[in-house]
């Protein structure tokens, strides 16, 4: 009984070297990537940064107005949430929202249910279309924005006469409220707009435009007085800044990212998917069996076998060599002994009838030649190819 004798492979993988080589154009590519975003933030990073923060010191920052209040005993606390906005709602309380627009439309109507009835002061810092119908109903904004910056108070609310001229000029409001002042008129509309609530004790005050806001501007014209004697009516000022990552105002009716994507996206969309799919039918269709069709230039067998052999050689795999000559040595002998083709690489049925064609002279065991382990070196296969090639011999001799 014969045992098959086998050992692992040639290992052909890459070294370190070749690996690095060929990996680092996609290293490189990767640092430029990490590189380009770091410069872009730091390019982004400009004085953007805390806009309308009372905390900030920046440019559009608001920490000026803030200090000037607490010098006047107005303490000034800064909310993110707008459970804690509504909460802070009170008589007492000046609730300033610094982006109105930021809010879906169910939160802006809790907030406007929170802050109708609580008889403090609401300001509503450029309030837009999309928010001022729900935060102050009654009062319209007009699309079209005031062209001058600087405007004049022509109106009767005393706190904008003793400020008198503020940049408030940006959004304009309109109101059907009686008692509404109306000041710093652009072409008849008002960019300030105070409302008082139906209580009277309240207030919302619209501002059309942030910059009496902002470290920058407080100190031209009237816009520190305007802005310390809007938001310092009261002893407590909370500053919300809404926030999109709000977690406590997500309710069921906000829409996903795929309900804010327009419809015909979703359709074009498809329609891109439906044309790749009838493309990839049209490549991959076959129109009848192969043709197989003459070389342009006729090439020798030889030619293609050391073609092949420099390959095994080049990724020193005599394994796979080893393996090729005996398999097809086998496939040869196979017929010439009587065992059928599908049995050729099997020892069990190929050696016994093998041995009975062998006189015992061969050149090596039968077993060693056709099954046996892969070639350590060059020259042992080279020895085993001729091994094979005088074992075929032998066994075609008459």
């Amino acid at each position: 009984m014969t045992t098959e004798v086998t050992s692992p492979p040639t290992s052909a993988s890459p070294t370190a070297r070749q690996l690095w080589t060929r990996g680092r154009g996609v290293a490189l590519a990767l640092v430029l990537l990490v590189v380009a975003a770091v410069a872009i933030a730091v390019v982004r990073s400009d004085a953007r940064h805390g806009r309308l923060d009372p905390h900030s010191a920046d440019p559009l920052g608001s920490r000026a107005v803030a200090e000037l209040l607490a010098d006047r005993g107005v303490d000034t606390r800064v909310v993110t949430t707008l459970a804690e906005a509504a909460d802070a709602a009170g008589p007492d309380t000046t609730l300033l929202v610094a982006v109105p627009d930021l809010l879906t439309p169910r939160r802006q109507t809790q907030l406007h249910a929170a802050t109708e009835d609580s008889g403090g002061r609401t300001v509503l810092v450029a309030s837009g279309i999309a928010s001022v119908e729900r935060l102050a109903p009654g009062v319209t904004a007009d699309p079209a924005n005031s062209l001058d910056s600087t405007l004049e108070p022509d109106c009767g609310l005393p706190a904008a006469v003793r400020a008198g001229s503020a940049d408030t000029g940006g959004i304009r409001y309109s109101s059907d409220h009686p008692d509404a002042d109306e000041c710093y008129r652009s072409h008849r509309l008002a960019t300030l707009l105070r409302v008082p609530d139906s209580s009277g004790a309240g207030d919302t005050v619209l501002l059309g435009a942030p910059d009496i806001l902002y470290n920058d501007r407080l100190d031209k014209h009237g816009n520190a007085s305007l802005a310390l004697q809007l938001l310092g009516s009261r002893p407590h000022l909370v500053w919300y800044l809404p926030s999109p990552a709000d977690a406590s105002a997500v309710t069921e009716d906000e829409k996903s990212f795929f309900d804010l994507l327009p419809s015909g996206w979703l359709w074009g969309t498809l329609q891109l998917f439906v044309a790749a799919a009838v493309a990839a039918l049209w490549r991959a269709r076959r129109l009848g069996p192969l043709v197989p069709e003459r070389l342009p230039v006729a090439i020798r067998a030889s030619e293609t076998v050391e073609g092949r052999a420099r390959l095994y050689r080049k990724a020193d795999a005599r394994d796979r060599a080893a393996l090729a000559l005996r398999s097809a040595t086998r496939i040869r002998l196979a017929p010439l002994v009587g065992v059928p083709g599908t049995q050729a690489h099997s020892p069990e049925a190929l050696l016994p009838a093998l041995s009975a064609r062998l006189d015992g002279d061969g050149p090596s065991s039968p077993h060693t030649l056709l099954f046996g382990p892969p070639p350590g070196d060059d020259a042992a296969l080279i020895r085993l190819a001729d091994q094979l090639d005088a074992l075929e011999r032998q066994v075609r001799r008459p």
